[in-house]
This record gives structure tokens, sequence and C-alpha cells, in this order.
């Protein structure tokens, strides 16, 4: 790319940052120059508001973009995998949950090694996706996958940290949801110096990367010891986007979005792809933080800058998506099968596993003298019951709605949570909460199908342009979850009373269900249930294939619609009652198939069945595991699901 391309980005870049300074000030371009040239003028609230507020935060966000827009190109390009991004690679949540637990046990060392600890952080997410995919599948969507599931865990880890010192959920929200806002030079003068590793990222990895292009192979004959290099290049990406989050906190899709818009601008030597995407960065992260001070003015509500990034990065994802991946990545992707038939010692296993988890919920529990066994008195009952009943409801809505979408998509990671179904439901009861009134209202159940619905909508229709090829399904749900969740970051970021009870909310917690809810919730499950084995046999037709079914004379159109509506009630029934529940509706299915149950309704039953225990027991293991606090059983079942999946992952690898 010659040096006229240069300019033409630093000019543009000049352009929006005049732009930017004149959004919130009433000050003229003549008095801005001259307290830029001459800070000392500074005599009024809004001199001193521009120099230590307004040029603080526009250098910042240049700063950290061009950072972000490095780091992704440079990400990519040892990859090349065009998917790859300090968001998808589970980088980004590796440093958030190093940051919480740095910030919450060792307040102490805050100042002095929080950069550190992130990008330690970052470092162990990275190693753990790297020992999952591989060093050889890191071109494709293996790698992305992987980084959703570390997200998904290192995420529910640091919740559960969060919602156990709740006292610090507040600083920690806004700057989860990345906060650029800045009240003194402080900041950009500690991240500057940690950003200098740049120059020689510049310098160093543009030959590297050249050599990398022609493959392992074609590198090492070259000369290059192609690991050590990996393993350097990657480090320094991981500390400067580790120093980033430290600053500002999580901006996502930055990273993901400039080395792919630079190719796309003519970039095609590494050093040009680097020097562009950082200039696009600084030129996308300008635009963004623009547009997140604009609304915020007009909303009179701050919109914290990551959320703004997520709004523009997510529907770019989706965009990308399009590209389709190699027969390779699908096949990398296949779990195993199981056996071929379902056995009676497998259901009797089953059977006496969720009998026993009723049993030990029912009896056993952690008192001043640890666990015990006792039986209940009434008001202990009165207590226990409604939360058994909801675990075992939950579990099997979730489970069913799993197996539906699984089938009717051809897609065995296809789950309420993974394709953001759950996620629709999270954000339309959280944003009619903040809007309308308290989060637990009477309407919950309606709010959460009509998101569940929208989000299932607009999944079918990005399926059908692809022919639901599984790859891109997928990563559109990925990039709807990341919206949804950046936005609901942003509605606790707000700090009203109601934001301990979302965050609760959101792990997954039962023990604020009252017995007419539990009620409730069973007979809707129940009914849906009957519903489902009722229509069993379109299920079996569709899993065979469309044009199969329309021969047999249904109609698949009708089919899907019914049974996308039982799976979008599903899902508003168990999330308005206690939260999105990760990883239930792709792990059980998975078990019971695994277990032989092939046939429709075998494998509703099963996996209903091992839904309700996983549930049942997650909840019982949450209310003694750190007694007298109580961990959600969302969270215990997101940790639990995940590690599941990537041992899944680990086993395909290795077979």
């Amino acid at each position: 790319m010659r040096t006229k391309h240069y300019i033409g980005y630093l000019a543009l870049i000049t352009l929006l940052s005049v732009f930017s300074l004149q959004i919130d000030t009433n000050l003229s371009l003549f008095e801005q120059w001259q307290l830029l040239t001459k800070p000392e003028v500074a005599s009024e609230f809004r001199d001193v508001f521009f120099t230590q507020a307004q040029l603080p935060r526009l250098s910042i966000t240049l700063l950290v973009g061009a950072m972000l827009g490095l780091t992704g190109s440079l990400m990519q390009q040892l990859t090349q995998n065009n998917l790859t991004s300090p968001l998808t690679l589970g980088t980004s949540s590796g440093a958030w949950l190093a940051l919480v637990v740095v910030n919450i046990w060792f307040v102490d060392w805050v100042a002095d090694y929080s950069a550190l600890a992130a990008m330690v952080g970052a470092l162990v997410a990275f190693g753990l996706i790297v020992s999952i995919a591989g060093v050889r599948n890191m071109t494709g969507l293996p790698l992305v996958v992987s980084g959703m599931v570390i997200n998904i865990l290192l995420g529910s880890i640091a919740t559960a940290i969060i919602i156990l010192n709740a006292q610090f959920a507040q600083n920690i929200f806004m700057w989860g949801a990345g906060d650029l806002s800045q009240y003194s030079w402080d900041w950009f003068e500690w991240l500057l110096p940690r950003s200098a590793i740049a120059i020689v990222i510049l310098i160093v990895a543009p030959r590297i990367l050249t050599l990398m292009k022609l493959g392992q192979e074609g590198a090492a004959a070259r000369g290059l010891a192609v690991l050590p290099a990996f393993g350097t290049l990657m480090v320094m990406g991981i500390w400067l986007v580790s120093a980033s989050i430290t600053a500002v906190g999580i901006i996502s899709f930055i990273g993901l979005l400039t080395p792919n818009i630079a190719r796309a601008m003519g970039a095609r030597t590494p050093r040009d792809e680097l020097i562009s995407s950082m200039l696009l960065g600084a030129m996308l992260l300008i635009i963004t933080d623009s547009a997140a001070i604009s609304l915020s003015l007009w909303l009179e509500e701050t919109i914290p800058s990551g959320v703004a990034a997520a709004a523009i990065g997510a529907p770019a994802l989706i965009w990308f998506t399009r590209k389709k991946l190699t027969a390779t990545d699908q096949l990398n992707l296949s779990m195993s099968q199981g056996k071929t038939a379902l056995s009676k010692r497998a259901v009797c296993s089953i059977v006496i596993m969720s009998i026993v988890g009723v049993l030990v919920y029912s009896f056993v529990t952690h008192g001043m003298n640890g666990i015990q066994w006792s039986v209940p008195g009434e008001f202990q009952w009165q207590l226990r019951w409604p939360r058994m009943l909801t675990a075992l409801s939950v579990g099997i809505a979730l489970s069913v709605a799993g197996i539906i979408l699984q089938r009717i998509v051809y897609n065995p990671l296809a789950s309420p949570d993974i394709l953001g179904v759950s996620s629709g439901a999270t954000f339309a009861i959280i944003t009619t909460g903040v809007i309308a009134g308290p989060l637990l209202s009477a309407f919950n159940w309606g709010i959460a199908f009509f998101g569940s619905m929208s989000v299932l909508m607009l999944l079918l229709i990005i399926g059908k342009r692809s022919h639901f090829n599984p790859s891109n399904f997928v990563l559109s749900g990925i990039a709807l979850t990341a919206l949804l969740e950046a936005l609901v970051q942003f509605s606790l970021a707000q700090g009203s009373g109601d934001s301990y009870k979302i965050l609760l909310w959101l792990t997954g917690s039962i023990y604020r269900v009252t017995a007419d809810t539990a009620l409730m919730l069973c007979l809707a499950i129940m009914v849906l249930l009957t519903a489902v084995f009722a229509i069993s046999r379109w299920l079996t037709l569709i899993s065979i294939g469309r044009q199969f079914s329309n021969a047999r004379g249904l109609n698949p159109t009708v089919a899907n619609t019914l049974m996308l509506t039982i799976v979008a009630l599903l899902c508003a029934f168990s999330t308005a009652t206690v939260g999105p529940i990760s990883f239930v509706g792709l792990v059980a299915p998975h078990m019971a198939m695994m277990l032989g149950a092939r046939k429709v309704k075998e494998q509703l039953s099963v996996g209903a069945l091992i839904g309700a225990t996983l549930m049942l027991w997650a909840d019982w293991l949450g209310q003694i595991a750190i007694y007298p606090s109580q961990v959600a059983a969302g969270t215990l079942v997101a940790i639990l699901g995940s590690t599941y999946f990537l041992f899944l992952m680990l086993k395909s690898k290795f077979s």
C-alpha cells in the first residue's frame, strides 16, 4: 500500500479527532487550539474539562484503537484465520478474570501489577485454547469455538466471584463494559510506555509473517524457528491487549474488524496490513467513541464505548461468516457419536442418578456442623421443594429445546445459549426492566418469548441464506450473543438499585423462586413437553431431511415454525424464571446420543432426564460448596458444561 494511503488515513483520523472534540464543548476551534498549545491558560471549568477530560479521552482512544488494530492483524496473520481476535481467542475474558481477582482479593497490587495480572490471565486462556484446538487447527473454526467456550467458562467464574463480593461490583461493571472516560492524563501516561512494544512488532513481525505465509514447513526450510517466533509475537500481542484492558476495560470487535477492512482496502503485504490496521483501529474507535458520547448526551445516560463497539462489530462478524469454511473445519467440529443403541443399563444409571439427586436434595444439607442428613421441617420443606421443582423443570426445558434445535438445523453445536436464543430473552427482560419498571414483573414470560422468537427468526434468515451451514450458523449465534451480552453490561453499568438483582438473575440463581412460580413453570413445561412428544414424528421426518419429510406429506415450513415456537416458549419460561443457563441445552442432548438414544422419543426422554438431573445436582452443590454463601446453579452448570465440552473437543482431537 502506497504512502499516500497512510497519509489519507492520518488526515481522516485528524478530521475525526477534531469532530470528536466538538461534541461536548462550547469552546471554539481557536480556543481549543489555544488550550492545546498553551494548556496553562486554562482558567474556567470548560477549559479544564477540555484539557483534563476531552483531550486525554481522545488520546487514549487513539492509542487503544491503534493497539487493538495492530494486535488483531498480528493474530490473524499468525493464525491465518480471518476470524481471530482477542475476543474470539478468549484472551479478553482471561485478562478480565485476572483483573477481577486482583481488584477484589489483591487490592494492594492493583496499581503496580494489574497489567501483569491481565497478561497472565490472557496467556492462560490462550494456552487452553491452543491445547484444545491444536496448533494445526489455528486456521479453522475449532479455534473460534474453543475461544467461545473458554469465554463462557472464564466469564462464569468471574461473575461468581463478583456475586460473592458484591460491594466491589459497580466499578467492575463499568470497566467490563469498556469505558474510555478520562479525568486526567494518568491512564494515558501509564499506557503509552507499555505500548512501545508495538514498535518492535512493526520492525520484526513483517518478515516473520511473510515467511509464515509459506506454511510451517516452508518457513522452517528458510531458517525460521516457527514455534518460537509464533509464541514470541503472540505474547507481544497479548501484552498490548492486556495493557489496553487494564486501562479502559474490554473493547470488543475492533481487533476483529480492522484487519478485514484493511485487506478489503487493498493491504496485501504483512507490513501494509499491520500499519493499516493500526490506523483503521484508531479511526474506528474514534467513530465508536464519538457515537457513544453523542448517544450519552442525547439519552442523558452514560453509554460505554465498549457497548457501541459491540453494536457495530456483531453485525460485521455475521457479515464475515458468509465465508465458507473448509471441509476439514467441519470434520474437526464433529463429535464422538457414542453407542448405536440405548441399553437398559444406561437408562437405569440415569434413573438412579436422578432418584439419588432428589433424595440428596431433599435430605442432605449443610448445617453448623458440616454436611448432614436430616428430615426437613415444614418451613424448610416450603423453602426447598420450589427450588427442586424449578431446577428439574428448567433442566427439562433447556434439554428439549436443545434437542429440537439440533435436529431442525442439523447442527450438533446448536443450543439455546450458543445460538443466542437465551440471550434474546435475557436482553428483552433486562431492557424492559430498565426502561419500564421492576426486573421481575408479571409480564416477563411474554417479554422473554418475544426476545427468544426474535433471535430465532433472525438466525433462521441468516441460516437459510447459507443453507444452514453449521459453521456459519454457530458463528452468527456467537455474534448475536456477544452483542446482547454487551448491551446487558450496559444495563448493569447504569448503577441502578436493581444492578445486583440483575447480576444475580444473570447467574441463573434459583433461590428467589416462589412456590406459585415453581408450579406455574412446571405446568407450562409439562404442557410443552407433551406437545413435543405429540409431534415427535415430525421431528423424526425433518431429522432425515426436508425433502424426505415433504415427500411424506409434512409441510416443513409449518412444522419448523411450530417447533421453533415451542423452543422459544421453553427458553422464555426457563429464562424468565431463573435467568440464562448455559450448556444444558448442548450437553444433555449430546450425552443422550452418546448413551445410544438415537430415536427422537428416546433422545427426548433421556435428554430431559439428564438435563433435569444436571440442574438438580448443580443447585444442590451450589448450596453447600461454600456455605453459608451460595453459588448460583447457572454458574456451576456453565463451569461444568464448558469443562465437559472442552473434554469432548480434546477427545475428538486425539481420536
